[in-house]
């Protein structure tokens, strides 16, 4: 992220309708919008959310400069005429937040319909707050759940992040770099990233190192005298045993020098049948504790296989497939406006659609935690702050056929999982150092039960509405359908 305002990051309709809220003197009405997405990502059972830091620090220096509010007298509308008169203009000039921000933790198990992020304040702010809000956190969402599942699938083998040179964009890269550590992986490769997050940087070296000598062994001994505590040989250039055999050759002159040999990577070919003979060739040479590092495209499914054919990897570089999140291109995450004050009164509001899933929910909502007495997560709901639940309570699930579940008696602890941010333009917590998102991360899932985690058919796990707060939004549904025909 840019430490300039990136006020501009935005769709126009969000400038325009902000334009109509002046013209209408509703500018400053009181207003609630949720952040939140409707499916979990990857065909999976949950996601994680990611990417507070990075909104917090766009709204921190959210102004529009002079050279902005120039550019918009610039646009024209269908006439030809200035789309935006210079009263509006002026008022952008010299806006300030004043937003209150409620956020789930980043790092934290989250799931359908669930806000993310809740945001009160003027009706024109919120609305300009939109569209940068949903590309930060949608993004990092679903990147860190992809990590996620690749982490879970490596068990306590390493995953290393090598996805910069395939990411979308500068920015991505490093929006991708940083979900991916929250995410549970170990280290990247992309050293901006590194510099500003505080990430672990690593990497070895390329193919092309190798071809600019006159011989791979050559290439090695170079290599060696260059960084001969931290070697790791890239060994499939030409012939990936005899790489290793190199490996072997080099690694014995570096242990004569008082040096260690950290490893080998695999970047190609059949991962399982090189890595399993790779490991007897280092292991009968002596270099037992020497890791064999596997790249090559790899993803969570492609890693469980490799796994269940017995591969000797210790380390798994993954690139491409975790920051493209290359089987989902986005969370398709919304924000939605859920409650205005008037006269002194929220008022709950309600978007229609033909498809139930789309249908939004009213009111200011909070998402409370149910935990069983062995600390795991029990079910979720969704609730309205106006209208809290009593004791443990019952909640409606979703799904095409909802139904009432009560926990009363399974419940012995929740917890509210929205908690105050911003305030009046200002944070008011402090934040989390990157490796305490990611330890929060590896601590969520161990409260999420395991058939949640599964990759094919996880199992569903309870989430739904307030039994209050279900009937409301029905008999809102009814009543705007009739007032709307």
């Amino acid at each position: 992220m840019s430490h300039d305002s990136l006020a501009l990051l935005t769709d126009l309709y969000q400038l325009t309708m902000s334009y109509g809220y002046w013209i209408h003197g509703k500018s400053e009405q009181l207003s609630v919008f949720h952040l939140f997405f409707r499916k979990n990502p990857f065909a999976g059972g949950y996601a994680i959310a990611a990417g507070l830091e990075s909104a917090l620090e766009y709204m921190q220096n959210f102004r529009f400069s002079a050279e902005d509010v120039n550019y918009l007298a610039t646009i024209p509308g269908n006439d030809g005429k200035p789309i935006f008169e210079k009263g509006f203009l002026d008022y952008l000039r010299e806006l300030k937040l004043t937003v209150d921000l409620e956020a789930i933790p980043e790092g934290t198990v989250v799931f359908p319909h669930q806000p993310l992020l809740r945001v009160t304040g003027p009706i024109l702010q919120c609305q300009l707050l939109e569209t940068a809000l949903l590309n930060i956190i949608n993004f990092q969402t679903l990147i860190a759940t992809k990590a996620s599942r690749v982490a879970r699938v490596a068990g306590n083998d390493p995953v290393l992040e090598f996805g910069l040179r395939r990411a979308q964009g500068p920015d991505g890269a490093l929006s991708a770099s940083r979900a991916a550590f929250v995410g549970g992986c170990a280290a990247t490769s992309n050293v901006l990233a590194g510099k500003r997050f505080g990430i672990p940087v690593r990497g070895t070296h390329a193919h092309s190192w190798v071809m600019s000598f006159d011989t791979e062994l050559e290439s090695f001994e170079a290599y060696a005298k260059a960084m001969p505590n931290n070697c790791v040989f890239l060994v499939d250039t030409y012939d990936t045993l005899d790489g290793v055999r190199n490996a072997i050759r080099v690694g014995v002159k570096l242990r004569e020098h008082g040096h260690r040999m950290v490893g080998i990577r695999l970047d190609s070919g059949d991962l399982a049948y090189l890595s399993i003979e790779a490991r007897k060739l280092l292991d009968d040479a002596g270099f037992r504790d020497a890791a064999i590092v596997a790249s090559n495209d790899l993803d969570e499914k492609l890693i469980e296989s490799l796994k269940s054919q017995g591969a000797k990897i210790g380390i798994w570089g993954v690139g491409t497939k975790l920051v493209t999140a290359y089987d989902q291109a986005a969370l398709g995450g919304v924000y939605k406006l859920a409650a205005v004050l008037e006269n002194d009164q929220w008022i709950p509001k309600i978007k229609l659609s033909e498809q139930m899933v789309k249908t939004s929910t009213p009111g200011i909502q909070q998402v409370r935690r149910f935990y069983g007495p062995d600390g795991m997560a029990l079910a979720d709901m969704i609730y309205d702050e106006l209208h809290p639940p009593r004791g443990m309570g019952a909640l409606m699930e979703g799904g095409d056929f909802p139904k009432t579940k009560s926990f009363d008696a399974l419940a012995t602890s929740y917890e509210d999982l929205l908690v105050p941010i911003w305030r009046k333009g200002e944070c008011v917590v402090s934040l989390p150092k990157l490796t305490e998102i990611r330890h929060r991360t590896l601590l969520q899932l161990q409260k999420i039960p395991v058939g949640v985690q599964r990759f094919d058919n996880p199992h569903l796990y309870t989430h739904g509405l307030e039994e209050g707060l279900y009937r409301t939004k029905l008999e809102m549904i009814r009543a705007n359908r009739q007032t709307q025909t």
